[in-house]
């Protein structure tokens, strides 16, 4: 028997999170004092408070996320054996907008960065060449040419030529191939890629001929198409292509502009019993810093906001806005019904070794991200960002699918929390944050930067103002997140239909 850490997170919470793995007659200390643990508890798991009856509401961060299934005594271990979910079907939602916390920035904290003003005014924070395919069957051939031509390129004037490969496009119908089109369209958009090759096979159904209607509002100088049917070869066309497209990138060149300017998605993934204490909230702080200096912050995984969808619907900055809240979360919750999917088959077998038992718990965790700031706009998948301050984005949870929707919204840049670990990055530098330290020092190949300092004891603000820095530094091209440096660049297209 031994002496461990646990938080109380939230003075109404009736549980404890163990700092480090518990064992069955430890003495678990607290801000509040201390108790006997009954049973062994792993770490980031949940520790009952106090007695709780069969079906007593179980709360953590305040709010309820789940009920017991069975009497638990206070020490003990809470989790799926002895938890249930509260939520089932459909809810009836009010507009009860919440006092709005005004928001300010930190006067000694950068308020500009390094950018590359495109000819539309957009700003990009790299100057890369990105191959796109309409469809599928010609990802090998893409990836040749991206590789031919970032030999050729890269360091003159180009940061780099890279292809996303997808295998969608073809054999696809209706909203299905819309989506695939929607978010080819929206990479196509991104300032980031100083220039585009679309790819073709020229029989798909997302033949570059239906494609190019949905990049309207592109400039011409930074499009080029190949359709490898019409060429009789296709690297030597395809590098003709490229050298032009080459040539217009390198009339870019960093410059400061205001902070207004950027766009950052916010995501998790491999989330553990920490990441709402720890990375989530620390990466909410930090979106509160770009909103009040006049930036974006982008927020998605909707299904991963049912259970704590009201506190974002109460912070719609106009009831018109709740109400698009409201059919983003209804929407979602359809379409599971659509395909005879439980709503609620959340979280993941990953998420509960990590501590998460229910989907409100995961919800009220992941939704940290979003800082405080008032909801402004709500996006339909594939759709671009255009007002300043927290948006939310249609999409899965999924990581690949999500990081892939944030990209195609507009996102410069990617801040990604995990408790659990994972190497994937996006097609923009994704910002890697532990949750816990000791996943920082076990993956140094995968992350950038560690939470789990606040368990320890590090002041907040002060970690909100270091990884604010970060973000100032990588989106001025002072530094290259491991995704960048692994060369990790993935896309996943969210797909809903029928393949024929």
């Amino acid at each position: 028997m031994g002496t461990v850490r646990a938080l109380h997170i939230h003075e109404r919470d009736n549980v404890l999170i163990a700092v480090e793995p518990v064992a069955a007659g430890d003495t678990v200390v607290f801000s509040g004092g201390t108790l006997q643990a009954l049973e062994d508890v792993p770490r980031g798991h949940k520790i009952s408070l106090a007695d709780l009856l069969e079906g007593e509401q179980v709360i953590k961060y305040g709010y309820p996320i789940g009920h017991a299934t069975a009497s638990i005594a206070k020490g003990s271990w809470v989790h799926t054996h002895n938890v249930k979910t509260n939520l089932s079907g459909k809810e009836a939602y009010r507009y009860e907008p919440v006092a709005r916390r005004a928001l300010f920035g930190n006067p000694e904290l950068p308020t500009a960065f390094e950018g590359y003003v495109r000819e539309n005014g957009e700003v990009g924070i790299r100057n890369e060449i990105w191959i796109l395919n309409t469809v599928g069957c010609v990802n090998k051939a893409a990836e040749t040419l991206a590789k031919m031509a970032d030999t050729e390129f890269r360091g003159h004037g180009v940061d780099g030529v890279f292809h996303f490969a997808h295998p969608y496009g073809c054999s696809q119908l209706g909203d299905d191939l819309k989506y695939t089109q929607k978010a080819l369209a929206g990479l196509a958009r991104h300032p980031n890629a100083a220039g585009v090759l679309v790819i073709g096979l020229g029989c798909e159904n997302n033949r570059i001929e239906a494609f190019r209607a949905c990049l309207e509002g592109i400039p011409e100088e930074k499009l080029r198409f190949l359709s490898l049917q019409e060429v009789e070869d296709e690297y030597e066309e395809g590098m003709r292509l490229l050298r032009e497209l080459a040539a217009y990138a390198r009339t870019f060149e960093r410059k400061p502009v205001p902070l207004d300017r950027l766009k950052i998605g916010l995501k998790c993934g491999g989330s553990d019993g920490f990441s709402g204490i720890t990375a989530n909230p620390l990466v909410g702080a930090v979106s509160d810093l770009v909103v009040a200096n006049g930036g974006t912050s982008l927020l998605t995984e909707v299904p991963e906001m049912f259970g704590a969808e009201t506190i974002l619907m109460n912070r719609a900055a106009d009831e018109a806005v709740f109400g698009q809240v409201v059919s983003l979360i209804d929407d979602f919750k359809d379409y599971y019904t659509r395909h005879g999917q439980v709503i609620y088959e959340n979280p993941s077998p990953g998420n509960k070794d990590g501590g998460i038992t229910t989907l409100e718990e995961k919800s009220l965790g992941c939704i940290q991200k979003g800082g405080t700031a008032a909801v402004v706009d709500v996006l339909p998948y594939g759709a671009p960002s255009t007002k300043p301050g927290l948006n939310l984005v249609q999409s899965p949870g999924n990581d690949m699918v999500s990081v892939t929707a944030l990209t195609a919204a507009g996102a410069h840049l990617i801040l990604f929390t995990t408790g659990r670990g994972t190497p994937m990055g996006a097609a923009v530098p994704t910002i890697k944050i532990s949750t816990n330290t000791s996943l920082f020092e076990r993956k140094k190949n995968w992350i950038d930067f560690n939470a789990g300092g606040l368990i320890e004891g590090e002041d907040k603000a002060a970690l909100a103002a270091a990884l604010y820095r970060m973000v100032i530094d990588v989106a001025s091209g002072r530094m290259q997140t491991r995704n960048e440096q692994n060369g990790f660049r993935e896309i996943a297209i969210f797909k809903d239909g029928v393949t024929l």
